[in-house]
C-alpha cells in the first residue's frame, strides 16, 4: 500500500498547522522553509490565542479548536502557555454598552461576561482604575510565547509524525508534483503553499487575481516586570472592539466608532488599537498598528509607536515602561474581507494563506479543516 506524501512550504504556523494535520492522519510530510528558521509574522506577534475577535459560527468555532490542539500540543511539546482570558475595558458609557450588548448577543455561546470596576481591578493590577465604567470578561483567551513556540515546534514535529524539515531552502518553482527547492527536487503526493506574505515566488498571478494586500504592524516590548509580578489577563481598550468582527453583533457600535472618528482620527487612520500581554518571563508585549499596501518601508515610525503608549496608558499601570525591542511584521490581508485562502491551483498544489494576522488564533483549526474537505 502505497504511503501518502505530502510538502509542506512554510515553516510558520500555517505550515506547521499543515504538517501536524497531515501528521495526524499518517501522511509523511516534509516542511521546505527558505529559511534556517521561521522569522516571519509567526514570530512577530502577541502570542494571543484569541477567540473573543472571532464572529460567532465558523470563525469563533475554528478559533476554539485551534486553542484546544494548542493545549496538547503545548502539554506534549513541553511549551509555556498562560490560560489567563481577557478584559475589554470601559471608559465612556459607549464602550459599556457596547460590551453589554456582546455579552447579551452571546449568554450561552460564550465564557463571556460583564464586571464592575472594582471587579475588574481584581482580575487584573494592572488595570486603570481611574475613569473605569466596567469591563468585559472573557475566559477564553491563551497567551503563547510565539517566538519559542514556533522555533521549538519542528523538532516536536519530527519526533511525534517523524516530519522531515529542510530549512535554507527556497522553494522556486512547482513542475506536476515536484517542488524545486536549494536546487534539489523533492517529490510528494499533494503540495500544500503556506508562504506567508511571499506572493511573488509562487503563482504570483494567483495572488494578484485574489484580493490580496499586506499589512504591516509595528509592536513593542517592556522588560520584565520587576518582583515576578504578573498582570493577568490580556487587556485591551475601546478601540479593539472596532477592529474585530466579533463586535458587530453590538447595535451600538457604528455609534462607537462614530465617536472614534470624532475623536480618535489617527487612530482609525492607522489601523490603531491597542493591547497587552505578558509572556512566562513577565515581559510584556503591547502593540498595534495596520498599514496597508504590497510594499512597506522597513523603518519603524516611533510617533505611531507613541500613540500606541500613549492610550495603552489610558487604561493599563505598569510596574516598569522602559523598553526593551520595538519591529515590525508583515502579514497578507484578503481586501475583499474574506478570513482565508485556500485554492487548489494545479492537481494536487493547494495555497493556504489570507489569514490575516489571526495565524496563532485560527491556523490549527483551519488546517483540519482543508485536509476534513479533501
Amino acid at each position: 500500500m502505497h504511503e501518502q506524501t505530502a510538502i509542506v512550504i512554510g515553516a510558520g504556523i500555517v505550515g506547521l498547522a499543515m504538517a501536524r494535520s497531515l501528521g495526524q492522519r499518517g501522511v509523511k510530510v516534509t516542511v521546505i522553509e527558505r529559511n534556517e528558521r521561521a522569522v516571519g509574522a509567526s514570530i512577530r506577534n502577541f502570542g494571543m490565542v484569541w477567540p473573543v475577535g472571532q464572529p460567532n459560527g465558523k470563525m469563533y468555532n475554528r478559533a476554539v479548536k485551534t486553542k484546544q490542539i494548542w493545549q496538547q500540543v503545548c502539554s506534549e511539546a513541553g511549551l509555556w502557555r498562560d490560560e489567563v482570558g481577557s478584559l475589554h475595558l470601559a471608559y465612556t458609557d459607549l464602550e459599556l454598552q457596547v460590551m453589554e450588548e456582546f455579552v447579551t448577543a452571546n449568554k450561552g455561546l460564550r465564557p463571556v461576561g460583564m464586571l464592575t470596576a472594582a471587579e475588574a481591578a481584581a482580575k487584573s493590577p494592572a488595570v486603570n482604575t481611574s475613569g473605569l465604567k466596567g469591563a468585559l470578561w472573557s475566559g477564553d483567551e491563551m497567551i503563547i510565547e510565539s517566538r519559542v513556540a514556533i522555533e521549538k515546534l519542528p523538532a516536536y514535529l519530527t519526533s511525534k509524525y517523524h516530519t522531515q524539515f529542510i530549512f535554507n531552502a527556497a522553494a522556486t518553482a512547482i513542475e506536476g508534483n515536484t517542488v524545486l527547492a536549494g536546487g534539489k527536487k523533492y517529490t510528494a503526493d499533494n503540495i500544500y503553499i503556506c508562504s506567508g506574505a511571499d506572493f511573488e515566488t509562487l503563482y504570483p498571478e494567483v495572488f494578484a487575481a485574489n484580493y490580496f494586500t499586506k499589512c504591516k504592524l509595528q509592536m513593542m516590548r517592556l522588560v520584565a516586570q520587576p518582583d515576578s509580578w504578573r498582570i493577568g489577563p490580556s487587556l485591551c481598550g475601546g478601540l479593539s472592539m472596532i477592529h474585530y468582527k466579533a463586535f458587530e453583533v453590538a447595535p451600538a457600535l457604528a455609534e462607537l466608532r462614530k465617536q472614534y472618528e470624532a475623536t480618535m482620527p489617527d487612530y482609525l487612520k492607522w489601523g490603531i488599537h491597542v493591547m497587552v500581554s505578558q509572556n512566562g518571563e513577565g515581559e510584556l508585549t503591547i502593540g498595534d498598528t495596520h498599514e496597508y499596501g504590497l510594499v512597506h518601508d522597513p523603518f519603524d515610525k516611533q510617533w505611531m509607536n507613541q500613540l500606541v503608549l500613549d492610550y495603552l496608558k489610558t487604561f493599563a499601570q505598569f510596574k516598569n515602561w522602559d523598553l526593551i525591542q520595538s519591529w515590525n511584521g508583515i502579514y497578507p490581508k484578503r481586501t475583499n474581507g474574506e478570513t482565508d485562502f485556500i485554492e487548489t491551483v494545479a492537481p494536487g498544489v493547494t495555497i493556504v494563506n489570507g489569514l490575516g494576522g489571526a495565524g496563532m488564533t485560527l491556523s490549527f483549526g483551519l488546517a483540519e479543516e482543508v485536509l476534513d474537505c479533501e
